[in-house]
C-alpha cells in the first residue's frame, strides 16, 4: 500500500520532496489554527503558500499556483483584518455572509474561472483532465480564502467542497504527500465549521 502511494517519488529531486513535506506541515498547521480562531493560521499560511507556489509551477498546476499566490496576499490582508480592534474589543469577529457578501462571492467565483481559463489558454496548458478539476477547485479556493480573511463561517463549506475534489486531483497527478494533505484538511475543515458554529451562537446569544 505504502509503495503504491509513494512509489512516484521514485524520480523526484529529494529537494522538492523536502520541500512538499515542509509545506503540507505548514498547511495542516495553519488550518489546525484557523479552526481554532487563532492569528497563526497567517503566520503559518504564509510559509506553506510561498512553498507551493514554487512547486506548484514546476508541477504546471497554474490555478492551484496562482491559489497559493492569492492565499499568500489575502493572509496579510487576514493578518490584518483579524487583529483590528475597536476599545479593545476584535472589530471582525465570526460572523455570517451578508448579501452583498454573496453578490461578490459569485463574481468572485465566475471572474477566478475566466482568469485561469485564460492563464491555461496562455500557457497552453490544457493537457490534462486534472487542468479542468484544477480551475474549478481555484474559483472555489478563492472564495473560500476570501470569506476567511473577512470571518464569515461559511468559508468551510468552500474549503470543504475544493479539498474533497483536490484530492484525487494530486493522487492523479502523482502528488501523494499532498493529496494526504488535502484529506487530512477536509477533516479539519468539518471540526472547524462546527467550532465556528458553536462561537458564533455564543455571540449571537450575548
Amino acid at each position: 500500500m505504502l509503495e503504491y502511494l509513494f512509489e512516484q517519488y521514485n524520480n523526484y529531486p529529494t529537494h522538492e520532496i523536502i520541500l512538499e513535506i515542509t509545506a503540507v506541515i505548514f498547511g495542516l498547521f495553519s488550518v489546525w489554527f484557523a479552526k481554532k480562531d487563532n492569528i497563526w493560521v497567517f503566520p503559518t499560511g504564509l510559509i506553506n503558500t510561498s512553498i507551493f507556489v514554487f512547486l506548484l509551477w514546476k508541477w504546471s498546476l497554474l490555478g492551484d499556483m496562482m491559489i497559493n499566490a492569492y492565499y499568500f496576499i489575502m493572509s496579510i490582508y487576514g493578518w490584518y483584518h483579524w487583529t483590528r480592534k475597536k476599545d479593545n474589543v476584535v472589530e471582525f469577529p465570526i460572523s455570517t455572509m451578508t448579501m452583498h457578501e454573496k453578490k461578490l462571492s459569485v463574481f468572485i467565483f465566475l471572474a477566478t474561472i475566466v482568469f485561469v481559463i485564460a492563464v491555461y489558454i496562455f500557457f497552453d496548458k490544457f493537457t490534462h483532465w486534472t487542468s479542468y478539476i484544477d480551475t474549478l477547485a481555484t474559483a472555489i479556493f478563492f472564495v473560500g480564502m476570501w470569506l476567511m480573511a473577512r470571518r464569515k463561517i461559511e468559508n468551510w463549506i468552500f474549503w470543504i467542497i475544493g479539498d474533497i475534489i483536490s484530492i484525487p486531483m494530486y493522487f492523479v497527478k502523482g502528488y501523494s504527500f499532498t493529496s494526504i494533505q488535502y484529506l487530512i484538511f477536509t477533516i479539519i475543515a468539518i471540526f472547524g465549521y462546527l467550532e465556528w458554529k458553536k462561537t458564533l451562537n455564543s455571540y449571537n446569544q450575548r
